[in-house]
């Protein structure tokens, strides 16, 4: 019997001890990891360094010793050399970011690339570039990473662009890339939701960046050389630079990153822009191709019929 009497006053001891202590659910979340791919500047530097200042890990992917470099001197961000278009860059930041030990909660697919010009007088090899980059990349990336976001039950978001649902003159590559990211996006959160991976697409409107600099550089040759410029190459990098700096920073983006990498119910899509004027422009272009889709086909739908679809829509974006 006092055995028994021991026993039980040692189990309420402990009990007693359970309700002063906090549980392991009461805790702080462990530090989640998070992967910025093109981090180097623009929009993706100020994700990283976003991300960082509030206490989340950072892998900070760029190419450049020197960008690397100054990625590894802020805290809270790791730099590693990552170019989204080549596999054995991919595979050893796979292997790095595992021997890390941190696992990886969220993937940032920001490098991107542009080139302006018509159509029919862009060479080939330009598409190449720039599908490469703003369309293979993510792929790439993406797959390489699946199995730790799967591990971490993570997050896995793409900067896009209201390029994805606009398009015109002298901008036909640069949007073909941001449209094929969209319907990729759609096909990828079907697929890597048994798996709850989260996937979702971040459409910026015209915020700085250097991705102006870097194309006036591409149409010289010298994006990535160290060849010196032309009085006439200076005064159009000059010219890009300058319109440039006057564009919003790109913290609003941030912000969006930082929702749909956290919230609690993460969107598909998120559109952001400097001004009410894009926000426009990208709805009533949206909203324009699916009327022209509707019109003169066997089944078309009525006035009336189209409002009560875009009030049902309305209404599911809401719940």
């Amino acid at each position: 019997m006092k055995f028994i009497r021991i026993l039980t006053a040692v189990a309420a001891s402990l009990m007693f001890v359970a309700t002063i202590q906090p549980s392991v659910a009461d805790e702080a979340p462990a530090q989640r990891a998070v992967l910025v791919t093109g981090a180097s500047s623009g929009i993706g530097r100020n994700i990283a360094e976003r991300l960082a200042a509030e206490g989340h890990y950072v892998y900070a992917g760029a190419r450049k010793n020197d960008d690397l470099a100054e990625l590894d001197a802020i805290d809270n961000v790791t730099a590693v050399k990552l170019d989204v278009t080549k596999q054995a860059d991919i595979d050893a930041a796979v292997d790095f970011i595992e021997r890390q030990g941190r696992g990886l909660y969220g993937l940032v697919n920001n490098a991107g690339v542009a080139v302006f010009s018509p159509m029919n007088e862009t060479p080939e090899q330009d598409i190449h570039f720039v599908m490469n980059v703003n369309v293979l990349g993510p792929y790439r990336m993406n797959k390489a990473f699946a199995p730790l976001l799967a591990k971490s039950r993570g997050r896995t978001t793409t900067i896009g662009s209201i390029s994805g649902f606009l398009s015109g003159p002298n901008s036909g590559t640069y949007s073909m890339s941001k449209f094929a990211v969209e319907a990729y996006t759609e096909a990828l959160a079907a697929e890597l939701a048994p798996l709850e991976i989260s996937v979702s697409v971040i459409e910026p409107g015209g915020y700085r960046s250097k991705i102006r600099e870097k194309v006036a550089l591409h149409g010289m040759g010298k994006l990535g050389g160290d060849a010196e410029l032309t009085e006439e190459e200076q005064r159009l990098l000059g010219s890009r630079i300058a319109a440039n700096e006057k564009l919003k920073e790109p913290d609003e983006v941030s912000d969006v990153v930082v929702e749909a990498l956290y919230s609690d119910k993460p969107k598909l899509r998120y559109m952001v822009t400097p001004n009410k004027r894009e926000a426009e422009i990208t709805i009533r272009a949206a909203l324009s191709r699916a009327v022209q889709l509707n019109a003169d086909q066997p089944y078309e739908y009525s006035r009336d019929e189209l409002v009560a679809v875009l009030d049902e829509l309305l209404g599911e974006a809401g719940d």
